[in-house]
């Protein structure tokens, strides 16, 4: 198990993994697996440095899906209040703090099944507008429609984030108006439209190991893989339907940022939802696992997230900065 031809075993140029074969990544002795993710990541980064994005709800409440994990579905009775799209003059004003904070890249994210013509339009302008100050753009706005990335792709976005959240077997136990196969659809028309796919998943939902392998198996035989992978832990929010879940073991959590970076190599992994409620040293050892990139800013669409004087707080105590330009 401590063979790392393991890693580049291919089938032509690039690793299709097994979910067995992820399986045993995740039942290694967790030194070994720190030790191998951490000899991976070296390999592709410089392993002091990550790369920071803020991310803005530009849209906030009033969802059509019942996605059981989220805030802002309309079908949970949550504190989060339905919100208007926000006028591009306050969208520029947050990108251009966050940028002074250093942000390289500034997260757009909207809660809609998917966006009108009408609605996109206004993205549109927005993305412009960041785009314009420098920063690289990525937006989150559900599904798209045939011609829609091509739109994105035109004013200049550079990610659509769109998770997988859970493994194709588990998705019906946490959303059930949409299939899984529809988010596949539409990171495929966003990777013909030329765009970087950002994509993850959230885990401590009540998934077994095996399918936490099984989300990863997909999300790194997705190809090309995406360059940007977000790791989240489950915020639980009072009126979803998962409040009250069984929390994931910390240390389960580490494995599982692992073991995404032993097989996505190439990608950011980001350390991304749940980090307001974890130690500097469970961060760091997320760091250790292979993390670099974190959501940086007090809020993450609508829960918290780690204070900005408390990240770079955190930086500085492990010797960490930030990624200058993004890979």
């Amino acid at each position: 198990m401590n063979d790392m031809t393991m890693d580049i075993n291919t089938e032509g140029s690039r690793k299709v993994w097994s979910v067995a074969e992820v399986e045993a990544l995740f039942a290694l002795p967790f030194n070994d697996l720190l030790f191998r993710a951490q000899t991976v990541h070296r390999q592709h980064f410089d392993p002091n440095e990550i790369q920071v994005s803020t991310l803005l709800s530009i849209k906030t409440g009033g969802c059509s899906e019942d996605c059981g994990y989220c805030s802002q579905s309309a079908h949970h009775d949550t504190p989060v209040e339905k919100e208007p799209l926000l006028d591009v003059a306050e969208v520029v004003e947050a990108a251009q703090k966050a940028k002074e904070s250093g942000a390289t890249r500034f997260c757009m994210g909207a809660a809609w099944r998917g966006p009108n013509q009408r609605d996109l339009r206004a993205v549109l302008e927005m993305v412009r507008a960041v785009k314009a100050l420098g920063l690289e753009t990525c937006v989150t706005l559900g599904m798209l429609k045939e011609d829609q990335a091509e739109q994105l792709k035109e004013a200049g976005l550079d990610y659509y984030n769109h998770n997988l959240d859970t493994a194709q077997e588990f998705y019906g136990q946490v959303i059930t108006t949409h299939g899984y196969e529809e988010r596949v659809d539409t990171l495929h028309r966003v990777r013909k439209a030329g765009i970087k796919v950002c994509s993850g998943g959230i885990v401590g939902m009540g998934e077994t190991r095996a399918q936490r392998a099984a989300l990863v198996a997909q999300l790194a035989n997705l190809d090309p893989v995406p360059e940007s992978v977000p790791i989240n832990m489950l915020v639980q929010v009072e009126g979803t339907p998962l409040k009250g879940a069984e929390e994931l073991d910390p240390l389960e959590f580490v494995r599982t940022i692992a073991v995404a970076r032993i097989t996505m190599p190439t990608s950011l992994v980001r350390l991304s939802a749940g980090r307001s409620e974890m130690a500097d040293s469970l961060q760091a050892l997320c760091f250790l696992a292979g993390a670099n990139s974190i959501f940086y800013g007090d809020r993450l669409l609508t829960t918290d997230n780690a204070e900005t004087h408390s990240d770079q707080a955190l930086f500085d105590k492990l010797g960490i900065r930030a990624m200058a330009v993004a890979h």
